[in-house]
């Protein structure tokens, strides 16, 4: 917030775009404060592995990644939970809290880079889309 007027607010969005919000949009708005009461967010992180992978390997890597990284918060604890069986992998969501709302880009940023990293030193394959087509021959008739 950078402004609270008698007709309107002005708010400065992370992209640094002065916004005004005329005060009567405001008070009939449902209004959510991501760093109150705690100044903590959750980031939710897909993680897609080949089929056949260790699903209890996957989730333990996945764990001390969030366990051992810097600006995840311990309290609560991070989680991995399978997600859905897809197409063309398994896909996993980590669900981590930052400690600090305003970095949960930066982290989800350097938390990416971290889980592909380490996923490829564990040999996990994180799979590109891909479908399999068969062809099959036809047979001329003969008339």
């Amino acid at each position: 917030m950078v402004e609270i007027g008698i007709r309107s607010s002005r708010i400065l969005t992370r992209d640094d775009v002065l916004v005004n919000i005329p005060n009567s949009i405001l008070a009939n708005s449902k209004i959510i404060n991501e760093s109150a009461p705690t100044p903590n967010y959750r980031i939710r992180v897909p993680v897609g592995v080949a089929y056949g992978s260790d699903l209890d390997h996957v989730e333990s890597v996945l764990l001390d990644i969030a366990n051992t990284s810097e600006g995840i918060s311990k309290d609560p604890a991070p989680r991995v939970r399978v997600r859905t069986l897809a197409d063309s992998s398994v896909n996993f969501e980590l669900l981590v809290w930052v400690e600090d709302p305003r970095d949960r880009g930066l982290q989800t940023h350097l938390f990416l880079k971290n889980i592909h990293k380490r996923l490829k030193e564990e040999n996990i394959t994180i799979p590109f889309p891909q479908m399999d087509v068969h062809l099959d021959k036809l047979e001329a008739k003969s008339t």
